[in-house]
């Protein structure tokens, strides 16, 4: 189901209106990496100063690193890391355009979804963003402990969480929050799974860049999947 549901959401790239949004989420993706990264570099000059020598980064001048060949290495490196947050960001942007561009090519009898307020998907976002960046500090904890499996630990975690985002937001479009938590909770295991085959080509630098969008369409078709699995009981 959840290969079936990636080749579908792939097959779908030369759709006018999907590659629309692909594109869009792919130029998004790439200036909230630039803005993230240089917010990482004002950190740095901020906490020892603007004269400091780091590895890799060398003197940090933060505008100058931002523009340097070395420093774009850098931060594609970093990237693995950044990703996940980003990727957050851009689903809750445009997973009610790519959802409706992919109902409308394979689920057409659909009636029309409901919108999710403005307000809501802002708080659920936010609330989500800080859930994520603070589960993966804590992560920080276990890497240094158990270093062999850190990259294991990453995958696990993070496909745990963007699973439970990205199954969440397709579902409510249709059920709403209670119908989508009890659906989510129905299927755990396989949001879960479907959550760590995102978060592995999240950690691939340049390939990272298409994940959420398509990742967005993959749990649509997962969503409609599982629902009716489920209405057919």
């Amino acid at each position: 189901m959840i290969l079936s549901s990636f080749l579908k959401a792939l097959g779908q790239i030369g759709d006018p209106r999907f590659r629309r949004v692909l594109f869009l989420g792919i130029g998004l993706t790439f200036a909230l990496l630039i803005a993230a990264y240089a917010g990482f570099l004002i950190l740095i000059n901020w906490f020892v100063g603007a004269d400091a020598t780091l590895p890799v980064l060398g003197e940090v001048h933060w505008l100058g690193d931002l523009l340097s060949i070395s420093s774009f290495i850098f931060m594609i490196i970093l990237s693995v890391f950044l990703m996940v947050p980003v990727a957050s960001a851009i689903t809750s942007m445009f997973l009610d355009e790519v959802a409706q561009a992919v109902e409308d090519k394979h689920y057409p009898s659909l009636p029309q979804a409901q919108k999710v307020p403005f307000g809501d998907a802002l708080r659920d976002t936010v609330n989500f963003l800080g859930v994520l960046i603070g589960a993966n500090l804590l992560a920080f904890i276990l890497y240094a402990f158990l270093a062999p499996l850190a990259l294991f630990i990453f995958w696990g975690l993070n496909g745990f969480l963007l699973g439970r985002e990205y199954f969440t937001l397709a579902a409510m479009r249709r059920l709403g929050r209670p119908g989508a938590r009890k659906l989510r909770s129905q299927h755990a295991g396989k949001i879960w799974i479907a959550g760590i085959l995102m978060a592995i080509p999240l950690s691939v630098p340049l390939l990272n860049l298409v994940i959420p969008i398509l990742g967005a369409a993959t749990f649509t078709h997962i969503f409609h999947a599982v629902n009716g699995r489920n209405s057919e009981r």
